[in-house]
């Protein structure tokens, strides 16, 4: 059976008082057309087609071919929304899921649910609803003696009896095909609204005599639809708990996970501690048995086993295992710390990497640099990699000591062995196992370096 999700995302959302179309505002990192299109795959077989409008480029590009788009021009309401699918989907699929992009919580087993109840519906569609208190503008649904649904009633004309009514319209729906695309050109035009709504679409059924089906929800915060900043607000507070629990119940740790953020997406190993006021963003992986925070904020990085990372900001970096790091620390793009090394507060690494058991002390700057194993950084020393209008690179050997307030003035190579002395200004390639000092540096004499054994 070939199931496609048809997604309304045309609204403009003036309510949100925003540029940026409503459907791409980000929610735990990820814009809430992306959550409800991750959710859909649970319960359908084919190419998502999204109806677009407000935004319409902006959506398209995010979506790329990741769906179909059909732009509805002008916006004459959710009907003629879904009106606009019926030139693709006419004849090539068995069941229609209707829902809106602004719903970004519902989960795929919601769906799942929904889809399933229309299997084994005789009518033409199912629909979801919730039991709340609090109707949130929602339609109230009304029964039929035998459970059935007989309509749905907007607040705005519900009596005071019908506004007493709980159970609430969601707005997610599932569709027999082939009585879908014909029902939706007899939906009349609203007198007050001049539009045309999908919820209209139950008293079609009604009076064919057609059963309508329900499936009630018991969790009304997953039905939380955005329409302000608030509610942005009040789902994000929702989809954090939500990752943070799967996070803990597949075995990591959270001191408090109310201070804990973490990205849809977001990977994390087992025994690994999360410390307060930790930001895990972006496309970032961490393995297993880390210690990460208090106060750090990871973006699109790696970081492997065993690793402590205190204090600190990454982005774009990878860490091997059994790296620590911090406080205050800041790795940028293209830093990457192999496994042992340790990195100091108040150093900073860009575009480099530090081999095996390298060593950097505290008030260090990194750039453009390789590093080799078992190398000890001095306090405060500095590449300088940029002259005003290039980079250059920087090659430190291994078994290397680069003194206190160094100065690695790029391009540069320093051999294997090689020492500088406290406040160095070092400007020429420095040979293995060589000594040097002073401003400029110069080198007095040579090393006997330590076998490695002892």
């Amino acid at each position: 059976m070939k199931i496609t999700p048809v997604l309304l995302a045309a609204g403009q959302g003036t309510r949100m008082k925003s540029d940026v179309p409503k459907v791409l505002h980000p929610l735990c990192g990820k814009p809430m057309l992306w959550h409800v299109l991750q959710a859909l795959k649970f319960a359908t077989t084919e190419t998502p087609v999204v109806i677009v409008g407000h935004g319409a480029q902006e959506v398209k590009n995010y979506l790329g071919d990741t769906a179909e788009c059909v732009l509805q021009e002008p916006q004459l309401g959710t009907a003629h929304a879904a009106m606009q699918a019926e030139p693709i989907l006419r004849d090539k699929t068995d069941l229609v899921l209707v829902t809106y992009a602004d719903m970004p919580l519902l989960r795929g087993k919601t769906f799942q649910r929904l889809v399933e109840t229309q299997r084994l519906n005789s009518g033409p569609f199912s629909l979801l609803t919730v039991i709340a208190d609090d109707p949130r503008g929602f339609g109230r649904i009304v029964r039929k003696a035998d459970g059935t649904v007989e309509a749905i009633v907007e607040e705005y004309v519900a009596t005071p009896e019908q506004r007493e009514i709980k159970e609430l319209n969601v707005g997610a729906y599932c569709f027999k095909a082939e009585w879908l695309w014909d029902a939706l050109h007899r939906i009349e035009k609203n007198p007050k609204k001049g539009e045309y709504y999908l919820t209209d679409i139950v008293e079609l059924a009604v009076k064919e005599d057609l059963p309508v089906q329900a499936v009630v929800h018991d969790d009304f915060i997953e039905t939380i639809g955005i329409n302000t900043r608030v509610h942005l607000s009040e789902a994000e507070a929702a989809m954090r708990t939500r990752i943070n629990r799967e996070h803990m119940l597949n075995g990591v740790s959270m001191m408090d996970p109310a201070s804990t953020y973490i990205d849809a997406g977001v990977k994390i190993g087992q025994d690994t501690t999360l410390m307060p006021n930790t930001y895990l963003h972006g496309n970032t992986e961490i393995g297993e048995g880390n210690v990460i925070g208090p106060n750090t904020i990871i973006r699109d990085s790696r970081i492997g086993n065993r690793c402590k990372v205190l204090v600190s900001v990454l982005e774009g970096a990878l860490l091997e295992d059994d790296v620590d790091m911090g406080p205050f620390a800041r790795l940028r793009k293209g830093a990457h710390l192999k496994s042992h090394v340790h990195m100091g507060n108040f150093g900073e690494v860009k575009d480099s990497t530090l081999h095996e058991g390298v060593k950097m002390g505290h008030f260090s700057y990194i750039g453009n640099a390789t590093i080799g194993a078992r190398t000890n950084i001095g306090a405060g020393t500095i590449t300088a990699n940029y002259d005003g209008e290039k980079k250059s690179p920087t090659e430190i050997g291994e078994d290397v000591f680069i003194g206190s307030d160094t100065m690695l003035v790029a391009p540069l190579k320093l051999g294997d062995g090689a020492r500088t002395g406290a406040g160095a200004v070092v400007t020429k390639n420095v040979a293995d196992d060589t000594l040097v000092v002073g401003m400029p540096a110069r080198a007095i004499r040579k090393l006997e370096r330590k076998s490695k054994d002892k």
